[in-house]
């Protein structure tokens, strides 16, 4: 599954999403390419460093739990290749096995919950380091109007 947006809201970035289950890598990356990331699909880690090898990414955004080789495994991988590419690791047993950035070796470590898309879009545009529009911009500020006296 390869895709691109077509989209002009943030700067071009080609993130490499890995996971088993077909509906949580279409989810996310749908909720990406509305960002307007370029997004490709790998379904297992042998897959997805093959296409890690062979292509150029920015971010890599990888489930833990995988047959075979699991996230972890394939971040070691990844950073045996290209140790500089951000990783950002979700999976709904961050606190049951203890992930956390220092013993994974991700960037992130993203637990699936209701707040898992937030979190991975903030960890993506910050890893990305793509600027976001100041507060004033997002929410314009409130008009008051006040009566003059006698009115």
């Amino acid at each position: 599954m390869a895709a691109r947006s077509k989209s002009s809201l943030v700067p071009s970035a080609r993130i490499l999403l890995v996971d088993d289950n077909r509906a949580g890598l279409m989810a996310r990356s749908t909720v990406l390419q509305e960002l307007g990331y370029a997004t490709d699909g790998a379904p297992d880690a042998r897959k997805a460093l093959e296409m890690f090898r062979s292509g150029t990414y920015d971010l890599v955004v990888t489930d833990y739990k995988m047959p075979e080789t699991n996230g972890v495994e394939l971040i070691v991988q990844l950073r045996a290749e290209k140790p500089q590419t951000p990783v950002v690791l979700i999976s709904g047993f961050v606190d049951a096995l203890g992930l956390t950035e220092k013993n994974t070796g991700a960037n992130v470590v993203i637990m699936k919950s209701a707040n898992e898309v937030q979190h991975l879009i903030r960890a993506a545009n910050r890893l990305l380091k793509i600027p976001r529009k100041p507060m004033t911009e997002e929410r314009p500020a409130l008009r008051v109007r006040t009566r003059k006296a006698g009115s």
